[in-house]
């Protein structure tokens, strides 16, 4: 049954991760958080394990994703060059602090974020200051920010740098496919520290590596990968305002959920 769910999962976190830029896992660590409680894994690490397994499957979806976007020529490479560099130093450091915190203190963490980014992208939130420079400093130390946070919660770097770049004067589809580039790096190094940090750990389940659970891992993969080929198709389609009040009202209802399951 568990195979089935994950199979599920992946599904609609192929859909997200063509079609917003988000990497799934908006989806993917809530969803792995509700299964992993119901198959008996210790609250001690699995909101942590899940978070360790949602970076592992954005590296298979963010591949098919990327590759789509770069077909269509919308990924803007020397952007994303400059950001993966602040993103690698930016994802060891978010890691080292997910395994520091207690699963419902990243949980509410998780929630509150996803809710203010959701609000940020549904109602058009922008700094007044908007421009379209975008400098070696600037693009390094935002890097560095987006994956900082997409470490801790598990997520492809969408709902930060889909904005950040959309700030920035980029297109929204731009947008997207560069941050479908950005999960690249996020998801490979956040992957590898959430492996080292969960390393004999003793309340790991069995089919564990760190904290990386992988039959969660293939079961995701396997229909995330299919379903990202043809959803990165379909955002070039998808009206810019459209797409933005889709993500924004995915991301507050996600975030929602995390506050008050954990705050009652």
């Amino acid at each position: 049954m568990s195979i089935l769910l994950y199979l599920f999962i992946g599904s609609i976190a192929g859909l997200l991760a063509g079609l917003f830029g988000v990497g799934g896992g908006v989806v993917i660590v809530p969803v792995l958080i509700f299964v992993f409680r119901d198959q008996g894994f210790s609250e001690q690490i699995l909101t942590h394990m899940a978070v360790g397994t949602s970076l592992a499957t954005i590296i298979i979806t963010s591949f098919s994703s990327v590759y789509q976007h770069h077909q269509s020529g919308a990924v803007q490479w020397r952007l994303f060059l400059l950001m993966a560099i602040g993103i690698c130093v930016g994802v060891l450091f978010g890691a080292k602090a997910v395994q520091l915190m207690p699963g419902n203190v990243l949980q509410l963490a998780f929630g509150a974020f996803l809710v203010l980014i959701a609000l940020q992208m549904a109602f058009g939130f922008q700094p007044k200051a908007a421009g379209t420079s975008h400098g070696k400093p600037l693009l390094v130390g935002s890097g560095g920010v987006i994956g900082f946070f997409s470490a801790m919660f598990g997520i492809g770097g969408g709902s930060l740098s889909v904005p950040f770049l959309t700030w920035r004067g980029i297109a929204m589809q731009k947008a997207v496919a560069t941050s479908a580039a950005c999960g690249l790096p996020i998801a490979i190094v956040g992957a590898g520290a959430n492996i080292v940090n969960g390393w004999g750990h003793p309340a790991l389940p069995s089919n564990s590596t760190g904290f990386v659970y992988w039959p969660a891992f293939f079961g995701v993969v396997i229909t995330s990968t299919i379903v990202a080929n043809w959803s990165a198709k379909l955002a070039h389609r998808v009206p810019q305002q459209l797409l933005k009040r889709l993500f924004g009202g995915l991301l507050l209802l996600v975030g929602l959920q995390f506050l008050i399951r954990n705050s009652f």
